[in-house]
């Protein structure tokens, strides 16, 4: 008996549905103008954030050699931590080994079973995954929906205790989430707000502080930030921002938290250096909006449907699954990395183009990526209305 056989057969099913996904690991320098990863500050390869992941290496080694709470906290950690913080407008911060990791830990730890999670229906998988890690009951509402959310929460037993999680900026079409009707809802109602604000730091609010500052909702007592230190930090990690008691609290229950290796010390060093840049040259989240706007005018001005930016994702819309696979091979063949997204990466089933705004791209290489587009795009992807 072969117990594998029914890889096989689902393997042939995503590929009659154009949804085969593969690895292409790249080299050092591909070559490729990319507007396919989340680097939107260019701080990757910035001499600043390699030397501070450098020093780091060479002085506290190349792991973490444990746990947080065994080895794996160095002073270097608790650095970053403090000044993520500060950045950011909040009391505390814990840092993780990934984002996945930080959103898995807020949610699980600050819910658990008997209480309630309402989560938007555009959440990032992270939060998805764990919402049923939790063991909370979760009620998928509407996405971007305040009023969806307050029945939600209105509908709990009396003493249910509750949260609403959201993205800030959804990854998808690179929409921002209504926050500060959320917040209202969660005062309303006595819930807490948790957001992850992977795609909002470095990008939103004075000097990329991030959606939560911009809305002025930053350091609130009832309110909760998961973030990224892989997008406009450049480096790797994950860190949850809030409360001292919040934090505290992550600290003894937050299994993501307890049972991981700490982050290599290298990647704290990256992000620590790149915070530091971004705090000293605050113009690089106005770049990176106006370079999204300026993808979104010049595309959909030629006839593309694209979603508008509120931060530093732009999102084309493609005619079928194999149709963005082949738009995206096409324009990888002629130099330009694009993402691809299709189900069940999108929640509506529409696959697209994602394309990521870099604050370090100039106006020859934003023109180049537009002209690469039309001159890729497949039959119909301009006819398929004027939003998406």
């Amino acid at each position: 008996m072969d117990v594998f056989a029914w890889i096989d057969d689902e393997a042939r099913t995503r590929e009659q549905a154009g949804l085969v996904r593969t690895l292409r690991p790249r080299p050092a320098d591909s070559g490729l103008l990319d507007l396919a990863s989340n680097d939107y500050l260019g701080l990757t390869r910035h001499p600043e954030t390699i030397r501070g992941a450098r020093e780091a290496a060479g002085r506290w080694g190349a792991g973490a050699t444990g746990s947080r709470l065994v080895t794996g906290t160095t002073e270097l950690h608790a650095e970053l931590e403090r000044e993520l913080a500060t950045f950011c407008g909040f009391e505390a911060a814990l840092v993780l080994s990934s984002g996945y990791a930080a959103n898995l830990a807020a949610v699980t730890a600050l819910s658990g079973r008997g209480a309630l999670v309402v989560s938007d229906a555009g959440n990032h998988a992270s939060i998805v995954d764990g919402c049923r890690l939790s063991r909370a009951e979760t009620a998928v509402v509407p996405h971007s929906d305040p009023d969806a959310a307050r029945k939600s929460l209105a509908a709990r037993a009396p003493g249910t205790r509750a949260l609403l999680v959201s993205d800030s900026v959804f990854s998808v079409d690179g929409d921002a989430a209504p926050l500060t009707g959320y917040a209202a809802v969660c005062r309303e109602e006595g819930a807490a707000l948790v957001v992850d604000d992977a795609h909002g730091l470095g990008v939103l609010g004075e000097g990329g502080r991030g959606a939560l500052h911009a809305v002025g909702l930053a350091g609130a007592p009832g309110v909760v930030a998961t973030l990224t230190l892989s997008k406009s930090l450049g480096s790797q990690g994950g860190a949850v921002l809030g409360p001292a008691r919040v934090i505290r609290h992550l600290v003894n229950t937050a299994r993501t938290f307890i049972f991981d290796t700490g982050l290599a010390p290298a990647a704290a060093g990256g992000a620590l250096a790149a915070l530091r840049l971004l705090a000293r040259e605050p113009e690089r989240a106005g770049q990176a909006r106006a370079v999204a706007a300026e993808l979104y005018e010049r595309l959909t001005a030629s006839g593309l449907t694209a979603a508008r930016p509120d931060a530093a994702v732009v999102s084309v819309r493609a005619p079928s699954p194999s149709a963005a696979l082949r738009w995206a091979a096409d324009c990888r063949e002629a130099g330009l990395s694009v993402g691809c997204f299709r189900p069940p990466s999108v929640p509506d089933g529409i696959s697209r183009l994602r394309l990521t705004a870099r604050a370090d791209l100039t106006g020859d290489e934003i023109s180049r990526a537009v002209e690469t587009i039309l001159r890729t795009a497949p039959a119909g992807a301009t006819d398929l209305g004027e939003t998406l």
